[in-house]
């Protein structure tokens, strides 16, 4: 069992890097997407990827984004272009980790679930997956070198518009 990463000074970090976390997601979930790039660096990556495609290291990305102007990009043509019926997030994230410090780069880990509701009022589970996460810390704030959103799941059921 790894506790290095278990001190009190690491678990300040830690806790910055759940608030980090918890903001990313209430941004998605409460429909605001347009500030969802501020949570990146300038060149910051944003990726979804199947369990299968991580696990053989193939560049494959259902979502793929290289830099914030990138991701604004596309959220850009989810409010103007794109046609899908409506519906909404309620992420779960869990088993928040640091895995590594490294000078002002860390690395963190996480569990997701997204459960969806439709226009309609239906519910479902979405997507499970794990999020691994590239952190850079500017003197007090935190912001995403790379996000990378592994699905347990290579089945998507809709097409896979916002962010998750």
């Amino acid at each position: 069992m790894n506790t290095s990463l278990d001190t009190a000074g690491h678990r300040d970090l830690r806790m910055q890097i759940e608030a980090l976390m918890a903001d990313y997601v209430h941004c998605v979930d409460d429909d605001r997407l347009e500030e969802l790039p501020g949570y990146f660096e300038e060149r910051g990556r944003y990726r979804v990827v199947t369990r299968e495609n991580h696990e053989l290291n193939l560049p494959v990305s259902l979502i793929y984004c290289d830099g914030r102007n990138m991701l604004a990009d596309r959220i850009s043509a989810l409010r103007t272009a794109n046609i899908y019926e409506p519906h909404v997030y309620c992420h779960l994230i869990s088993s928040i980790k640091l895995t590594s410090v490294n000078g002002n780069e860390l690395t963190a880990r996480s569990n997701f679930a997204i459960i969806r509701t439709m226009s309609e009022g239906d519910t479902s589970i979405f997507a499970s997956g794990r999020y691994f996460d590239r952190i850079v810390k500017h003197g007090d704030e935190l912001k995403f070198r790379e996000r990378v959103a592994v699905l347990d799941s290579r089945r998507i059921d809709t097409l896979l518009v916002i962010p998750i």
